[in-house]
């Protein structure tokens, strides 16, 4: 008699692998971050668009010229905000682009804040705090004391001002930590504006530059400019507080986008120009490295008064989110790279010696307000020169000396140590703006109230790099899954009636072995079931019509596998074997068929999965997803099962096995052959 394989004696430890990987499964599926969750929410996958409904935002590109943005700069922005949505535990999210200036994201479920924030640029510049003052939400709401000192360099804000909350801080080794003067700033937000928050302008309905330009000169008189550009020349400052109040009165009334066109020095001086219009300036209105800039933080208490910015967002290598051991506080971890990490260095270090910096003047920065010397009638001097002189800065006693005009500037707000404090500027807000206790020579962690969602859009926004177009929501939709419901119901009435029917058939056929079909499906549904629920939680796999379409296929290729080791088990008995040694030789053979046949299944899905997108890709997934674990059952519990039941006396029976009439050829072969010994004994 033949040797049986060595694997038919091992159908116990296959078990005990499949359960332990069933018990990892459905342990991760019940306790894996579930703080909070309800019983429903632990076993529920996560469903796509199709099944639950969903959000779609629609995104303008808008340019300062008014002009169409090119296809590559579209394409680039479509892939950094799929990218981005992605990277939120989004999946197959769609995102593509609509017309020639609009970009359209579509997912599944009610959209968190940050889903609309990844239009945002996220541009991201690290700059020294020179001054900071506090905003007011309107003109009536101005302390005229402060009026008096501005714009003295060493003015501070009152303490009886409004308070924000608490900033969050940039650290690294050694650490750099917030004093105790900056607890007043905004932050906690991620650098994000309030979403709720309306617009300055009807979406899609910003202005040129040179049209916002227009709009100021008509808005703005000929007395209130020059009370404005009066604020800045100390010298000239011998007007009344409240004269003084109601001449720049005017400015109030500049929306965001053209607050943005005036020279940054007033943006931060006058008193009427408010966080809220600030915040309202197009992203991108100080994105420009070598400006000297005005920002705010995101809870619109205090203006900041921010030097050129050496270190930027292409200077950080890497950034992820995290949730420290012991800590209740999100942080999002920066890595710089090579020619990054000296700039950071170097910019703690200044931030450090600031009493080695050049004291700030500030009527010695070139503005391009040109007024004219008798008539004083003003307006913006465009030319490319006085555009050129508004970016550069000259500190000193000696404007024209070009020692001092490249000297670092000296900051007039620091903290308790006299250290400079540095803001993490994303965009146009600050997210955060600590002092630097020491020269930090390694990496840094932004940290604050974040949110989880918060933490991930701030990483994903720099990991993958700023958009090369600016973005304005349009509109937001809200997307029924009537008819996805409709579908869903119908397909998983004719997968019932389609599974019906072949459990109604391999019964009638294979008899005994139908069970062995029977529990080999049950088995691997439930635990493709908690795999949907582990990775819809882990990665945001989110389960679509296409999906299910993908594991309704794997059933289909799933039952060619039985009908290859049935048959071929079938073969080894018409061969003269007992049932006991037919099944471990008929697995070896049948063996290297099933394998072949799934492993090209799953080298399908893996090429569709890589070169398509949304629903497809979703599709390719769960295909290949599927054929792995029918690869699983048959190795853990097919082949041990069809081991276990060849020791059993059911098996042996033509009538209950389901291996019909190769047995009763085997019997009858068996009998002719004791008949022949009979016959050649007489």
């Amino acid at each position: 008699m033949a040797q049986t394989p060595p694997s038919a004696g091992r159908p116990g430890r296959q078990l005990i692998v499949l359960g332990l990987i069933s018990v990892f499964l459905f342990g991760m599926m019940f306790f894996s971050g579930t703080a909070g969750m309800s019983f429903t929410e632990r076993i529920t996958p996560r469903l796509g668009m199709d099944l639950v409904g969903g959000t779609r935002v629609t995104l303008l590109a808008v340019t300062e010229t008014g002009q169409e943005p090119s296809e590559d700069a579209m394409e680039r922005a479509r892939e950094i905000i799929e990218s981005r949505v992605n990277s939120l535990g989004v999946e197959e999210a769609e995102v593509i682009v609509e017309g020639d200036d609009r970009i359209v994201v579509s997912v599944a479920g009610e959209p968190e804040n940050a889903l609309r924030q990844v239009g945002d640029p996220a541009e991201l510049r690290f700059r020294k705090v020179i001054d900071r003052v506090a905003s007011f939400g309107s003109p009536d709401e101005i302390d005229l004391d402060q009026l008096e000192e501005l714009p003295d360099p060493d003015a501070t804000p009152d303490p009886d001002a409004p308070e924000g909350t608490p900033a969050p801080d940039v650290t690294g080794e050694p650490e750099a930590t917030q004093e105790p003067e900056a607890d007043n700033e905004g932050g906690g937000q991620g650098g994000q504006a309030d979403p709720t928050e309306p617009p300055a302008t009807p979406p899609g309905e910003i202005p040129t530059v040179a049209e916002r330009r227009q709009a100021v000169e008509e808005k703005i008189d000929d007395e209130a400019m020059a009370a404005a550009l009066a604020i800045l020349d100390p010298e000239a400052q011998d007007q009344d507080p409240e004269e003084l109040l109601e001449a720049v009165r005017p400015f109030a009334d500049l929306t965001g986008p053209e607050v943005a066109v005036l020279p940054s020095l007033l943006q931060f001086y006058l008193p009427t120009i408010t966080c809220e219009q600030l915040n309202a300036r197009p992203a991108g209105s100080i994105q420009d490295p070598a400006e000297i800039v005005t920002s705010c933080d995101t809870d619109g208490v205090f203006k900041y008064l921010l030097d050129a910015s050496t270190v930027l967002g292409t200077d950080v290598d890497n950034a992820n989110a995290s949730l420290p051991a012991g800590s209740n506080r999100w942080e999002v971890s920066l890595s710089f790279t090579g020619e990054g990490q000296p700039r950071w260095t170097d910019l703690t270090r200044e931030a450090v010696q600031n009493d080695a910096a050049v004291p700030f003047d500030p009527s010695a920065v070139e503005s391009y307000i040109d007024a004219d010397p008798e008539t004083g009638q003003w307006s913006f001097d465009t030319s490319e020169q006085a555009i050129e002189q508004n970016n550069r800065y000259q500190v000193g006693d000696d404007p024209d000396a070009e020692a001092a005009a490249t000297a670092p500037i000296q900051c007039q707000e620091t903290g308790e140590l006299g250290n400079c404090l540095v803001a993490t500027v994303l965009d146009n807000q600050n997210v955060s703006a600590p002092q630097i206790q020491q020269v930090i020579t390694s990496d840094a962690r932004i940290t604050g109230d974040f949110s989880a969602a918060d933490a991930q859009l701030l990483a994903s926004q720099l990991r993958f790099g700023a958009l090369p177009l600016t973005f304005e929501p349009q509109e937001e939709q809200t997307i029924t899954a009537t008819l996805g419901v409709e579908y869903l119901r119908a397909g998983l009435l004719a997968a019932a009636i389609g599974a019906s029917l072949m459990l109604v058939y391999v019964f009638f056929y294979y008899r005994l072995l139908g069970a062995v079909i029977l529990g080999s499906l049950v088995a691997s549904s439930l635990l493709t079931y908690a795999a949907l629920v582990v990775l819809g939680r882990g990665i945001g796999y989110t389960l679509t019509l296409a999906g299910i379409s993908g594991f309704i296929v794997a059933v289909g290729i799933a039952a060619d596998s039985f009908v290859i080791y049935f048959e071929r088990l079938k073969d080894e008995i018409r061969e003269g074997r007992t049932p006991r040694s037919a099944v471990p030789r008929a697995w070896v053979r049948a063996r290297r068929t099933i394998i072949t046949a799934n492993t090209v299944t799953l080298l399908a899905a893996v090429v569709l999965y890589l070169l398509s997108a949304g629903q497809v890709k979703g599709f390719a997934f769960a295909l290949g997803l599927a054929t792995v674990l029918d690869l699983l059952i048959v190795f853990t519990f097919r082949h041990p099962i069809m081991t276990l039941l060849a020791r059993t006396r059911a098996f042996m029976s033509p009538k209950m096995s389901g291996l019909g009439k190769a047995l009763e050829l085997d019997r009858e072969q068996e009998a002719r052959i004791r008949a022949r010994a009979r016959a050649a004994e007489a």
